[in-house]
């Protein structure tokens, strides 16, 4: 009988796969990525000393999570196997959403603690040395992106604030708002096809043009204009082939008018003081895919109490880790419900997401601003 189709969730559990096979020269081992949770991308090598893993110290790997006891399990090798016990933990520790004991974990096969959860790689320790490398420069270009977004706005005819929790990859999401004169006001999303430092940096690119306020020949006033500028300045045959999706809007204070494109990308929302919510979208082809193409704009008026929504795809483009759904009119259901004291709302809207969706950490970057209207 197969122990591992046992009923008995406290059973012992042990898949013996076969140990992977290493020569003299292969400097091979075994390590524990975080994928989803706490600190997506830790890596720990497993060797010959026992590992804890837990909440707090004497711990050696620590999670910050609430659902994960003192000292929750511990890896370690049994004839070069790898293999998680759980240490009666109050939550148990899970394999492909079974509660184990005892488990031989398989190159590629996770486990998880709470929220958390961990991958088994079979790595060449030069492949990792680069990996860190590589890690490293990502990690320096995420705190310079981060360095030019802008801060939010608490006091004068408009209120901004912002949520942007970055994926474990680099992606090529931006987003930027200032005063173009004493009543105009731009804001700005873009997204980058790819990940990488290549798309962040090109994102960059086109948001030091989107941060002038003034560019010859250009009206920034005019979303269509500055799109077709775009559009002009980079083409992907001059570009690595990198596209970038854009929805740009200009709001003019005293009529309460604001002006908008979207170049691929889907569309902002515009939520009035009854809750009725708004699409602001134009149907127009990537910023760098098709040269001449003339972007085309649309406008809205902006009732008194009007909260204006711009977003990433990143924000309703996830997959549920608690086998619920979540989509883009999931979202907006959300965007609608009433704001909470005390808290900002794109903190608001974040928290729920992670709530409803059971996810601490994303696939793609969370990138919302709110921009309250007055």
């Amino acid at each position: 009988m197969d122990p591992s189709k046992h009923d008995d969730p406290t059973r012992t559990v042990i898949a013996r796969p076969g140990a992977p096979e290493a020569g003299a020269d292969d400097d091979r081992a075994h390590y524990l990525v975080v994928v989803e949770g706490d600190g997506p991308g830790r890596r720990f090598e497993v060797g010959a000393d026992i590992l804890v893993i837990g909440r707090t110290k004497p711990a050696h790997i620590i999670v910050a999570d609430a659902l994960a006891s003192r000292n929750h399990c511990k890896v370690g090798l049994i004839m070069n196997e790898l293999f998680v016990m759980d240490l009666n933990s109050s939550n148990g520790t899970y394999v492909a959403g079974k509660k184990i004991n005892k488990y031989i974990l398989t190159a590629g096969e996770r486990f998880t603690i709470g929220s958390t959860v961990f991958e088994h790689e079979w790595r060449s320790r030069r492949e990792v040395e680069a990996a860190l490398k590589i890690d490293n420069d990502l990690e320096r270009a995420k705190t310079y992106v981060r360095s030019l977004l802008p801060h939010p706005i608490d006091a004068g005819p408009l209120r901004t604030d912002w949520v942007l929790q970055p994926s474990a990859k680099l992606g090529g999401d931006l987003f930027g708002y200032h005063f173009i004169d004493d009543r105009t006001f731009a804001i700005y999303l873009l997204d980058v096809t790819g990940h990488g430092t290549g798309a962040a940096m090109h994102a960059v690119s086109v948001m030091n043009v989107l941060r002038q306020r003034t560019v010859p020949g250009v009206d920034m006033k005019d979303p269509s204009r500055a799109a077709t500028h775009l559009n002009e300045m980079f083409p992907m045959e001059s570009h690595g082939g990198m596209l970038l999706s854009l929805w740009y809007g200009v709001y003019d204070i005293p009529s309460r008018r604001l002006a908008f494109t979207s170049a691929g990308h889907h569309a902002s929302y515009l939520v009035d003081a009854q809750d009725h919510i708004i699409a602001l979208e134009v149907s127009n082809v990537l910023i760098g895919m098709i040269p001449g193409y003339a972007y085309r704009a649309g406008s809205a008026e902006a009732p008194p109490g009007s909260t204006l929504y711009v977003f990433s795809d990143g924000v309703f483009e996830i997959e549920p880790a608690n086998g619920g759904e979540w989509d883009l009119e999931r979202f907006l259901a959300l965007v609608a419900e009433k704001p909470e004291q005390d808290k900002k709302e794109s903190q608001r809207i974040l928290d729920a997401v992670k709530g409803r969706t059971g996810r601490q950490a994303f696939e793609d970057d969370f990138t919302l601003v709110v921009t309250a209207l007055g």
